[in-house]
């Protein structure tokens, strides 16, 4: 088991690559503290894990909130003592609109959940990895935070700001033993992101859904949509021991979508 005994919390973590991540950590040893704001997906989630003989349990709140990091650390460190890992996973795709007509409140909503949340957890699991000279961070960005596509400022911003939170990050820490990394996945199969940005994009974009689909998959080496459980296993191994000299880097989970 490559995560045995290790303590990880990741966000978002009630369906999608959240759960695929969460579910994946428990098969290798990790107890999960999931987190996101459903109760109903969060309990689901636990409960597959626990079934599935892993260790599980939730926290509801929003990561975004300046109280909800310290919660998470005090129910982790009460269930199982410490935070070895963490997942900044949370993250909306937001409004599908060109930058000219996106609100201001659009705009912040989007930053807060997608980067202020790995902010926050990020500086509240840092010193106790700092002073135990161990630990892991792995931010899931995505390949637009390093590739320009149309109508999706606000998302490609924070997106592209947490790849920066995480080289800043590694940089500060990476004589202290703690890694920090990023993960870039490309057009995900099946996820309620996917679900609801296929739609906006086609309309926008004035073609079909088959139309589009065909433009996403003609961009892809690999001509398919890569899994949340392909996420998943790329990120067991850069939480791992496996992964033990690499920090400061984003790996793209994308089947050859973008070389970057």
């Amino acid at each position: 088991m490559k995560l045995k005994d290790r303590v990880a919390i990741i966000t978002g973590s009630g369906r999608g690559i959240g759960r695929a991540i969460a579910e994946r950590f428990a098969r290798e040893g990790a107890a999960v503290l999931l987190n996101s704001r459903t109760e109903k997906e969060l309990q689901q989630t636990a409960d597959a894990i626990q079934q599935a003989g892993g260790r599980a349990a939730f926290v509801v709140g929003n990561v975004a909130e300046e109280t909800t990091p310290e919660m998470l650390i005090a129910t982790a460190r009460k269930q199982w003592g410490q935070v070895d890992i963490l997942v900044n996973n949370a993250g909306i795709y937001g409004s599908v609109k060109p930058l000219t007509e996106l609100t201001a409140q659009e705009w912040d909503r989007i930053l807060a959940v997608n980067l202020r949340s790995a902010f926050l957890l990020t500086r509240a699991v840092l010193p106790a990895m700092v002073e135990r000279r161990r630990g892991v961070i792995l931010n899931i960005s995505s390949v637009s935070g390093k590739y320009a596509f149309g109508l999706s400022g606000a998302y490609a911003a924070s997106k592209a700001g947490l790849l920066a939170l995480t080289r800043t990050a590694a940089a500060e820490v990476g004589r202290q033993g703690v890694r920090l990394n990023a993960l870039c996945p490309g057009p995900i199969a099946g996820t309620r992101m996917w679900d609801e940005l296929g739609p906006a994009l086609s309309e926008k974009m004035g073609i079909s859904r088959q139309e589009l689909e065909d433009v996403v998959l003609g961009s892809i080496l690999q001509g398919r949509r890569q899994t949340p459980e392909e996420v998943a296993a790329a990120a067991v191994f850069l939480c791992s021991d496996d992964a033990s000299a690499i920090t400061g880097q984003a790996v793209n989970v994308d089947g050859g979508f973008v070389f970057d």
